[in-house]
């Protein structure tokens, strides 16, 4: 309800009498704090050095020794739906993020579309006296919304952000990063070989937004949502602080497991009695293959060294973050604002188990249902973290990183939920350098936030009455680490896992998450761990408290009937693709581009996985025409039809494996020309790839053919999107430089048509909505 208007109108304004304080925005509490949430992905417990783990984070480190280390907070088991959580308070199936955007399925919990109703903490905020601003990756944009000509519902300027930079989607790439700014997409401000970095960046950016706040309201308290890449793959890092690790892991994850161990017990982390959960917990036949580990004495020499190398880097990025966000907090410190400012140094879900048993070096495999080999991988061990690599460390580091519990991301035992949290907040916490043992959850921080700030969430916002809070304050907790939990009750379920904790016990299904496929969750055995007494989950007591156990069952379908929990879902990578949004195809299946504009997102561009196509350019070429004509994806999965040496080239990279598949022609003709490849699809391959014949056109000449295998899977888990005229981002191939434009003629349209699979396609879409019924 607007301010009441308290002047005096009357005819002649020299007898009226102005009141300003209905129309101008409201202030914040006398004293109220900035608030500052740095939010890192994939890092279990063990990881960090203020839990006892290897990798040095100063930064951390000090905000720890001028705050408090929780031990017992929880979030999701992934990304996006974490973050959800801290942007609303609500929990993750309520913000109908399920899963991440790119697998939602369309179902009341996980379409990924926040509801209104649960306003982000910006808006509220904002509306009470705030400044908002959102750096880094922003993993809540539904895959709808991507696209230029998409609404912008959803992004960050429309639900109370004032500022935005960083990257929409689930990753990028930290050296060739596809970049959004407020409302519209950018390109990297320099390249690697000028020294760029994305953290770098992106702590530039951070302190940039709010030295512009405060020079002109420098009384005005501001809220930043600061999420830097790290640690989820690509785990990309300057090679001098990879180097700063050699040796730090040779001695293999299970040793790893046995050194943190007692120091997270000494650091007061873990109780003294707490044991070791199994390397291999899952039973045979409960989830997929590629989240087993293989034991450290099974692998070959060549092995240990790539495996003991890639943790190297994922150190190295973690740390190399920790630095860069170290000069947003020394620039705090010496503008006299990090005592008044609330900080939340956290990470979103348990290290990531998707490297496969065998790690990569490019990521995008697990997201296409593609094995990693060790005869892959070695050959570019000297090139991890670099340019040349999308790596990512195998499955038994994510088990030692999340010591000692269960399993790891997207599993909802511990080693998937159980994260870090440091707070600090020098002028409103009196502790200093302690633990805190009571347990808490991601939706537990708006709350929290609100309470410090003095804010209360309103009943409407924009209209919309609000959903309540489901999470507690933890500000009790902040000054006596002797008061019991203020939460009672928290269920979890991700991909199909599921579980849910109740006063000090916790009930759990032996069921693993994607790519597993198994279904039949009625079907599924749980167990019981008492937390309070085994916070590794260790020891399963579902047959000695038959009756506990069914209580929390009985509760998790109930929590699940109130938030939206069902349908439940553990489908395999390919599958989901039967599931997720898909742009609507335009009449004929054919999709027009034109150069002189942004790139497509991958989700909203014609879809070349798994079907025949068709991409035809109308170009008018002179002799020294050159230049990219389309380009989709990067080195790591993609293809391009570009012009070069006078010849028109079309390079497939599958999976960044080599060799590059190319069609070439012979001397190009001045003049106007249509130039274009076809790819007729004849069988689909063991990993689910597709295999045909390319040809390539000159007009209606085919000057050039042969065999092709295509990616069924995306060419990204996000960005690397569509582009005409040049090569946006990190280029498809390396036969020419970083995007390339084209020069030397025009390009007037592409067109990409794959209208021949597209009526396939729908009736596979219609056959499995029909098998849903």
């Amino acid at each position: 309800m607007a301010e009441r208007f308290d002047g005096v109108i009357n005819l002649d304004i020299r007898d009226s009498v102005p009141d300003w304080t209905p129309f101008l925005a409201r202030r914040a509490p006398e004293g109220a704090p900035n608030v500052l949430v740095i939010l890192y992905d994939d890092t279990g417990q063990a990881a960090w050095s203020p839990y006892g783990g290897r990798i040095e984070m100063p930064t951390l480190d000090r905000l720890a020794a001028n705050g408090l280390t929780y031990s017992q907070w929880h979030t999701t088991a992934l990304c996006g739906p974490t973050r959800s959580c801290l942007l609303t308070g609500r929990n993750h199936h309520q913000n109908a993020f399920a899963t991440i955007a790119e697998s939602a399925t369309g179902f009341p919990g996980n379409h990924t579309h926040i509801p209104m109703e649960n306003a982000y903490l910006a808006q509220v905020l904002g509306d009470a006296g705030w400044n908002t601003f959102w750096v880094g990756k922003n993993h809540n944009v539904p895959v709808d919304e991507f696209a230029m000509g998409a609404s912008k519902r959803n992004w960050p300027i429309r639900r109370g952000f004032d500022r935005f930079y960083g990257f929409i989607g689930g990753e990028t790439n930290q050296w060739y990063p596809d970049l959004a700014e407020d409302d519209h997409y950018t390109e990297q401000p320099y390249l690697p070989e000028d020294g760029y970095h994305l953290s770098k960046d992106l702590a530039d950016k951070a302190i940039e937004f709010v030295r512009d706040s405060r020079q002109t309201a420098p009384d005005k308290p501001w809220y930043l949502f600061y999420c830097p890449g790290a640690n989820h793959a690509p785990h990309h890092a300057p090679r001098e602080w990879i180097d700063k690790y050699r040796g730090a892991f040779d001695a293999g994850y299970e040793a790893y497991r046995e050194w943190v161990l007692p120091r997270m017990k000494a650091r007061g982390i873990l109780p003294d009695d707490t044991e070791l959960t199994p390397m291999n917990p899952m039973p045979d036949g409960t989830t997929s293959p590629q989240d087993a580990v293989r034991p450290w004495d099974s692998l070959s020499a060549d092995e240990q060294r790539l495996f003991s190398r890639m943790a190297e880097v994922y150190a190295a990025f973690s740390e190399y973050t920790d630095h860069e966000t170290g000069r947003l907090i020394d620039y705090l410190d010496e503008s006299g604002q990090l005592d008044n400012t609330l900080v939340f140094y956290c990470a979103d879900n348990g290290a990531s188990g998707e490297g496969s048993p065998n790690g990569s070096v490019n990521e995008n495999k697990f997201f296409n249902g593609w094995p990693d080999t060790i005869e892959d991988n070695l050959p570019m061990i000297d090139r991890l973290g670099g340019p040349d690599t999308y790596n990512h460390y195998p499955t038994g580091w994510a088990m030692a990183f999340s010591t000692p519990y269960r399993m790891f991301k997207r599993y909802s035992y511990q080693g998937g939920v159980c994260d870090p949290l440091v707070i600090s907040w020098p002028s409103g916490i009196k502790a200093r350098g302690e633990v805190r043992d009571q347990y808490h959850h991601a939706i537990d921080v708006v709350p929290t936030i609100l309470d410090c700030c003095g804010v209360e969430l309103p009943d409407t916002v924009l209209g919309y009455a609000q959903t309540p809070l489901p999470g507690a304050s933890m500000r009790y907790s902040f000054d006596d680490d002797a008061a019991p939990t203020n939460r009672r009750t928290q269920y979890y379920e991700m991909l199909g896992t599921r579980a849910l904790w109740h006063d000090g016990w916790k009930a759990v299904a032996v069921h693993g998450p994607m790519p597993s496929d198994l279904g039949h969750f009625a079907d599924d055995r749980w167990q019981l761990f008492h937390t309070d007494a085994d916070r590794a989950e260790a020891h399963d007591l579902a047959d000695e408290h038959p009756e506990k156990l069914r209580e929390l069952v009985d509760l998790w379908f109930e929590e699940a009937g109130k938030y939206d929990v069902l349908p439940l879902n553990d489908l395999g990578v390919l599958d989901y693709i039967t599931y997720e949004f898909q742009a609507p195809a335009p009449a004929g299946g054919t999709y027009t581009y034109y150069p002189g504009t942004a790139d497509v997102p991958e989700r909203s561009a014609a879809s070349t996985h798994g079907v025949s196509y068709r991409i035809l350019a109308e170009v008018e070429l002179t002799a020294s025409a050159q230049g990219v004509l389309l380009a989709h994806g990067s080195r790591f999965g993609g293809h391009t039809l570009f012009v070069q040496d006078g010849r028109l080239h079309y390079v497939y990279n599958f999976l960044g494996l080599a060799p590059e598949q190319e069609l070439v022609s012979g001397a190009l003709p001045d003049g106007r020309h249509v130039l274009g490849v076809e790819f007729a699809k004849e069988r689909t391959g063991e990993h689910g790839e597709s295999h045909g014949t390319a040809t390539l056109y000159v007009d209606e000449t085919a000057v050039a053919k042969g065999a092709l295998r295509t990616q069924t899977g995306h060419f990204a888990l996000c960005g690397e999107g569509l582009c005409v005229g040049y090569d946006g981002g990190d280029a498809v191939t390396r036969q020419y430089p970083q995007r390339f434009p084209f020069t030397g003629g025009r390009i007037v349209k592409v067109e990409v048509n794959v209208a021949d699979d597209r009526y396939l396609d729908l009736e596979r879409q219609l056959n499995a909505a029909l098998a849903r019924d």
